[in-house]
């Protein structure tokens, strides 16, 4: 049984699934309050959560490491951009290199960069499948 759910308190005991698409608690709380989050749950555990802006850009997705590469972040996608549709024009979303290929899979075409992001917003490195993040790459997924 799977049930897709928008969280509307005690959004923090999801930390442990926002870390994974976040390192940085201080950052995750920047969006966190004002952001609509959504989880995906699958045989009662939680799989999945999203986190979308007042804007329409996707600031958090993570699976759990333990149902990853099954196509619950795909089907996270499809379900905001289901949700969101006739409220935004597009869906957006701020990633690393690394994160690209995902989004493009999922419909997602490139918008624009911001030029060392990663390095000017966060205290330490991050490193993502053993390469630093450095600018973050911004794509948009059409509604309509």
């Amino acid at each position: 049984m799977e049930h897709f759910e928008q969280v509307t308190g005690n959004k923090k005991q999801y930390l442990e699934l926002l870390l994974l698409a976040d390192p940085s608690e201080k950052m995750v709380d920047k969006y966190l309050e004002t952001g609509e989050m959504f989880i995906l749950i699958q045989q009662g555990k939680v799989v999945c959560e999203a986190v979308v802006d007042p804007c329409g850009e996707l600031k958090n997705l993570a699976v759990d490491p333990l149902f990853q590469k099954k196509g619950i972040g795909t089907k996270m996608l499809d379900l905001l951009s289901k949700h969101y549709q006739g409220k935004f024009n597009f869906l957006y979303v701020g990633t690393s290199d690394s994160g690209v290929a995902f989004y493009e899979k999922c419909g997602f075409q490139y918008s624009h960069r911001v030029k060392n992001f990663f390095i000017d917003h966060y205290p330490a490195p991050i490193f993502d499948n053993g390469e630093q993040c450095v600018d973050m790459i911004y794509l948009k997924r059409k509604l309509s």
